[in-house]
């Protein structure tokens, strides 16, 4: 009797085009920069889209921005856009994010500026901020974000 309970259920997945569980594939998101170390800038699952951190990297020119910690942090909300929409999202899909700062007196003009970029009277993302011992590159700020299609 199981057999064709089983048998129904696929044919009723095929025909409502939802994917069977663990069946989609793990797509590679780029954004502007190409990653420059083993690891991918996004993940695009399906529901969940993670993007891994970015730091304040001009893509144009492969360096670290000029002008403290208000050009990186602008620069990373910018490398992070690309990300976000390459998957089809914007930042009001951003459901946690996690900041790296290397100075925690930075977070007062860092959080204006990551403020900004939501949507006015959108629900923010979860979010973690801690200061770290260094970033790559001598960078100020990195900031990841997972997202979700609704």
């Amino acid at each position: 009797m199981r057999a064709p309970l089983v048998l129904i259920c696929v044919v009723l997945v095929a025909l409502a085009g939802c994917a069977v569980p663990g069946s989609r594939d793990k797509l590679l998101l780029q954004g502007a920069n190409a990653p420059g170390g083993p690891y991918s800038p996004g993940v695009d699952l399906g529901d969940l889209v993670f993007l891994a951190g970015q730091i304040g990297v001009d893509p144009a020119t492969r360096q670290l921005v000029d002008g403290g910690i208000e050009a990186e942090t602008h620069q990373v909300m910018a490398n992070l856009r690309a990300v976000l929409e390459e998957a089809g999202l914007g930042f009001e899909d951003v459901v946690k994010t996690s900041v790296f700062l290397a100075d925690v007196g930075d977070f007062a003009v860092m959080n204006g500026i990551y403020r900004s970029y939501f949507p006015e009277g959108a629900v923010m993302p979860a979010r973690t901020t801690v200061q770290v011992a260094a970033i790559p590159r001598g960078a100020r700020i990195e900031i990841d974000f997972i997202a979700a299609r609704r």
